[in-house]
């Protein structure tokens, strides 16, 4: 009688362990599961072959009757020279992550990011927060030890604590017209900063993080962005786009 106990017990011991076993592997699944809020109506997919390539296509999508239904054509992007990293934004990033965005390695964030506003060289009218950077004031800055950093600020109105930056006005065309992406917003050292969606400079070379197209195309986005349909910006290779819930 005691052997017949003794075997039960153990057989309960296993199965609850078991069964932990495998409440601990579904919420490891669902932490890194991404989460596109219901109040978002427009997304921004961008979608690589894998995680080192610079190539990219996009794809808008818009949601209508609780589902997303693609805008337009696919588009030809291209992101950062080494590929892409999981980033700081709207997502839990997988534990041990081979990898992940830092700052000054030409990757592009991975993962679901709201956008900041749109910039340009001169003025537009748009549904969607604008900031028009026509002098090379308009610094952002890239300097993790700066209170700025991963902000743009006006260089004649704030006090220089920056060895660091990048002008948002240039001598070519690249941020003619543009998004900040609202990528590491905290702050956070050496995570990467001033993330942009831009025209491309005309190479294959890829960006320094940035995510790249032809002016036509950045303009017809910028059109048809909606500030009160919470757009967001999802970039992932295709074989973790099982994370988010597209369907």
């Amino acid at each position: 009688m005691l052997k017949i106990v003794s075997i039960l017990s153990l057989t309960i011991f296993l199965m609850g362990g078991c069964q932990s076993s495998l409440l601990a592997q579904e919420n490891t699944i669902s932490a890194t599961k991404i989460s596109i809020p219901n109040d978002t109506k427009q997304l921004l997919l961008v979608t690589t072959d894998d995680w080192q390539t610079k190539y990219a296509t996009l794809q808008r999508l818009e949601k209508i009757d609780s589902k997303w239904q693609k805008v337009g054509e696919d588009i030809d992007i291209i992101l950062g020279r080494n590929g892409m990293g999981w980033g700081i934004g709207l997502h839990t990033n997988p534990k041990n992550a081979p990898f992940v965005k830092k700052e000054g390695d030409g990757k592009a964030p991975a993962g679901l990011f709201s956008l900041h506003h749109a910039f340009g060289y001169e003025d537009l009218a748009l549904n969607f927060p604008y900031q028009k950077y026509d002098t090379k004031a308009y610094k952002c800055v890239d300097d993790s030890k700066s209170k700025f950093y991963n902000t743009i600020i006006d260089s004649t109105k704030a006090l220089k604590d920056y060895d660091s930056f990048e002008y948002m006005r240039l001598d070519n065309d690249v941020y003619k017209y543009g998004i900040m992406v609202n990528h590491n917003p905290k702050q956070e050292a050496q995570k990467g900063s001033c993330i942009f969606i831009h025209l491309k400079d005309g190479t294959q070379k890829g960006t320094s993080g940035c995510t790249s197209m032809n002016e036509s195309e950045i303009v017809d986005i910028l059109k048809w962005l909606d500030f009160g349909a919470k757009p967001l910006i999802l970039q992932l290779p295709k074989n973790e786009l099982w994370r988010a819930n597209l369907l």
